[in-house]
């Protein structure tokens, strides 16, 4: 007799429904995984003969060939264990499904004794059984706070199979949590860290405009200026996550398996700051079975790259294209996935190898070999991604008592929030709901959201002619300055705008 239940898998971001199939033919006691399962799958023979045998049942000594379909996906991960128990013994006359059940979704890795252990990626795949319109979801207890938080479905939390076939038998009902849409609750933001920011009035500035419109910064600077405590502080001025932000952040951090689990929903934004012996996979993504890099772990937050020149040339390419986009592509043979990437990119780096050269209190004792071949290091279409690049100078003893006051920091905090609500409604205006910050802005939509009158444009005209400014540069200027003018609650970019906005992009 040959059964067969649902359950499912992820791939990248997204999750596939998978049909679980066994079938036991003949007296031979072999156990047969197909259907392209990777090695963690072709172990749960092991992990399901013994949870079984645990769990008071005999296990089938006949031949079991389980299918997992459709046989040219490739199969991941232990969470096919719940499952592929399940097919084998209905396939057995052990179970027996209600109509309701035989549509159900079951995953979960089991232990040798039958308990179950979490997975990783159920909010994507409770996404994936609400869009199938299917009812039920069967799920470690672990992950149910994860899933609980789709609205719409059964969700059955377990503890061990024992549990769960009582269940399906009709002796001992679970009651199923019901998935509801949680709000997130929007708490004050004290910015500790950026409290302990001495001096730096013009980094300062440079922060806010960056959270405004979510804009990349670099800070050049000596060592000990205050560059990584300054990228440390952008994540606290930047708005809390909106619900459905929170939800993308969530699934991200669920499928890559650092979603803790006394935290099912991340209300937080993230803030990535990897080494710079980072891999060029291990920064934009991939791998034989594709997983999200940390520019996709920093969607919505910040990735903080300190030390830029140390990065290897060729991992720092990599992000070009994603910063311009927002995506991060990856091909392979069998599929292309897109791993989002909109992030507010932020980097640290020293004017040279000793970081000296632009300090006017300590002289510089490299070569100027050194210093050239140092700079070189960073692209001219890298640099010319940061909208805003800026000097952090040497902390002088009399900037040491120029710290930032609790009412300083709640106007700082109103005004951010209060300019990302006029861009939100200037896009909801122009029909542009997939904006959310002005640099997000492309080039075909600039001249409607970003007009100029014509004081604006003869200062462009001529910053363009003495700075030889590229039209990337050009267009980053003017959404900069789209964005100092929205912190300044003014209707249109004002020449003061666009000066400021100069400012800060030449050096």
């Amino acid at each position: 007799m040959s059964s067969k239940i649902f359950s499912a898998t992820t791939f990248g971001l997204d999750s596939q429904l998978i049909e679980v199939e066994a079938d036991l033919i003949g007296e031979a006691a072999k156990f047969i995984i197909v259907g392209l399962p990777d090695l963690a799958i072709q172990e749960a023979r092991e992990r399901v003969r013994s949870a079984i045998k645990n769990s008071g049942l005999a296990f089938p000594r006949t031949k079991i060939t389980v299918n997992l379909a459709p046989a040219d996906f490739k199969k991941i991960g232990p969470g096919f264990d719940l499952p592929i128990a399940l097919a084998v013994l209905i396939a057995k006359k052990s179970l027996i499904l209600s109509p309701l059940d035989q549509q159900a979704v079951f995953v979960g890795e089991l232990a040798l004794n039958g308990d179950l252990r979490p997975i990783n990626g159920v909010l994507s795949i409770a996404l994936l059984v609400k869009e199938q319109k299917i009812k039920r979801l069967y799920l470690p207890k672990a992950n149910a706070s994860e899933a609980n938080l789709i609205k719409g479905l059964e969700i059955y939390s377990l503890e061990n199979l024992a549990q769960l076939l009582e269940h399906l038998k009709g002796k001992l009902l679970i009651k199923p949590l019901l998935g509801t849409d949680l709000q997130i609750t929007a708490t004050k933001n004290p910015a500790i860290t950026f409290q302990k920011i001495k001096g730096q009035l013009q980094a300062k500035r440079a922060l806010e405009i960056c959270a405004a419109g979510n804009h990349n910064l670099l800070m050049n600077g000596p060592p000990g200026s205050g560059k990584t405590l300054l990228a440390r502080s952008l994540a606290e001025l930047l708005p809390p996550l909106t619900f459905e932000e929170a939800l993308e952040v969530t699934k991200i951090y669920s499928v890559s398996g650092l979603l803790a689990q006394k935290q099912p929903l991340i209300m937080t934004r993230p803030f990535r700051s990897p080494h710079h012996t980072t891999s060029s996979i291990a920064l934009v993504g991939g791998g034989s079975f594709p997983k999200p890099g940390e520019i996709t772990l920093a969607h919505r937050g910040v990735l903080f790259l300190d030390e830029l020149p140390e990065f290897p040339r060729t991992v720092l390419e990599n992000l070009r294209q994603p910063v311009e986009d927002g995506v991060v592509t990856i091909a392979r043979a069998a599929q292309t996935l897109q791993f989002p990437a909109r992030f507010t990119l932020v980097a640290a780096a020293n004017p040279c190898p000793c970081g000296y050269l632009t300090d006017a209190e300590k002289e510089c004792k490299c070569t100027a070999s050194q210093i050239f071949k140092y700079q070189k290091r960073i692209s001219g279409p890298l640099l010319d991604r940061f909208d805003l690049q800026i000097e952090v100078p040497r902390l002088k003893f009399i900037d040491i008592g120029l710290t930032t006051t609790t009412s300083q920091i709640q106007y700082l905090l109103h005004n951010i929030h209060q300019a990302r609500n006029l861009q939100l409604k200037r896009f909801k205006d122009n029909n542009l709901s997939n904006f959310y910050t002005n640099n997000e802005i492309n080039s075909g939509n600039i001249e409607q959201l970003c007009p100029l009158d014509i004081s604006g444009q003869q200062l462009l005209k001529q910053a363009m002619s003495k700075f030889h400014l590229s039209m990337r540069g050009y267009h980053k200027i003017i959404k900069v300055a789209r964005t100092i003018a929205d912190l300044a609650t003014s209707k249109n970019i004002k020449t003061e705008h666009l000066a400021e906005a100069l400012q800060f992009r030449i050096n």
